[in-house]
């Protein structure tokens, strides 16, 4: 079987947890399928791997139009396939008029979904009307809709009521526990400017209204102030939240020692090394379908508190691998409270770093659940399996 995996993002351009995901079920489906994977960006060594850029006569023109441009040549290139799949909205219509053009079937991943943020008309201005269509489109149409977790599944028949619910299936993200394990060393530390002798509290993320990068901020005004502030944080999405984001960070470092803002894209490698001694990892986001860098940091054995928000919860066992955050929130994501929303961080992550050994606890038993729940073999199977059913 032929299997073309669309995506705007594969390695080395990974900027978020949909690349991620294109890595490992590529690297797994290979295994199972002749997999031909189609991206976005500059050409890739990697055999089975083709890259696409902006059509000429769309270098100008408005992100989004730029993105159906790319589209189309992906589409094109689709021929021959037995299953096309799509992940993001980046990809969608590539996979939508793969469908229609070669008569074959289209599977979607969901890693979000256009309806649930509106803070991307900031980014792209009328061009969110545009992508907004392109996956409304794509999910409606499609053969197959996979969602990331239980309440993506919820979100997307809520988002779209005319897809029939049996056409939706939930098949998690997963985590490669040999790569992701923890890493003792501390050269990584010392590089960065981290004290390996203090403890630390660690964010990993792009600056983005969904990621809540804004909350933990006002929140870590609270922590203990023995505590370090790592935040691995770049690639924000406008010049906007760039700004802000500048401004609460320097406002911090006034009040209290040790803030270190790692802007630049880490190589896996240190990362881990990172995650692997933090005494606690934040996840602070407003909208988190699946949270793949929980499980990261769950499988170097970090405790997590996160917002018990979308699918964070489903990884996150509260009060065993970590605490969950609640949250009260509009349409839009945004906390009712921003202040009560902050301070409940706050007290979540003062609460671990009050009490080392559980954290420790925690942070061993995310390991374990890691292992055990969400390896890459498994969803590749998975994944296969539905392809098989759409062929008849």
């Amino acid at each position: 079987m032929r299997v073309d995996l669309l995506s705007r993002e594969y390695p080395p351009e990974v900027y978020g947890g949909a690349g991620v995901h294109m890595e490992y079920l590529a690297s797994r489906l290979r295994r199972l399928a002749d997999v031909r994977v189609r991206c976005f960006g500059a050409d890739r060594d990697e055999p089975g791997v083709s890259a696409y850029r902006v059509p000429g006569g769309l270098e100008s023109a408005n992100a989004a139009l730029q993105v159906l441009g790319v589209d189309l040549e992906m589409a094109a290139a689709c021929e021959g396939a037995d299953v096309v799949h799509s992940h993001t909205w980046y990809a969608n219509f590539a996979g939508h008029v793969a469908k229609m053009l070669h008569g074959v079937p289209h599977v979607v991943t969901t890693h979000s979904l256009e309806p649930l943020r509106p803070w991307k008309a900031e980014q792209l201005g009328g061009g969110y009307t545009i992508s907004s269509w392109a996956e409304r489109t794509a999910l409606a149409a499609a053969d197959a809709v996979i969602a990331v977790s239980e309440g993506m599944r919820r979100d997307v028949l809520a988002a779209y009521p005319e897809i029939a619910p049996e056409r939706v299936s939930v098949i998690h993200n997963g985590i490669d526990t040999a790569e992701y394990t923890p890493d003792r060393g501390d050269d990584v530390l010392k590089r960065h400017g981290v004290d390996p002798g203090r403890p630390y509290v660690i964010f990993v993320g792009r600056i983005t209204r969904q990621k809540g990068l804004v909350h933990l901020l006002h929140a870590a005004r609270a922590f203990d102030r023995d505590a370090q502030l790592v935040l691995c944080a770049g690639a924000p999405d406008t010049p906007e939240i760039a700004a802000e984001v500048t401004g609460l960070v320097r406002e911090l470092e006034r009040e209290r020692e040790g803030v270190l803002w790692i802007s630049e894209m880490l190589p896996k490698p240190e990362v881990i090394q990172l995650l692997t001694h933090a005494s606690v990892f934040v996840c602070p986001s407003v909208y988190e379908p699946m949270g793949i860098v929980n499980l990261e940091a769950m499988a170097c054995e970090t405790a997590v508190v996160a917002t018990a928000t979308g699918g964070i919860p489903e990884v996150v066992a509260d009060r065993e691998t970590g605490l969950l955050v609640p949250i009260d929130q509009g349409a839009d994501g945004t906390p009712h409270d921003p202040g009560r929303f902050a301070a409940d961080l706050a007290e979540r992550v003062n609460t671990l770093l009050g009490d080392p050994a559980r954290a420790r606890a925690m942070g061993q038993a995310g390991r374990v659940r890691a292992v055990e729940h969400f390896s890459w073999e498994r969803i590749a199977d998975r994944t296969l399996d539905l392809y098989t059913s759409l062929r008849g």
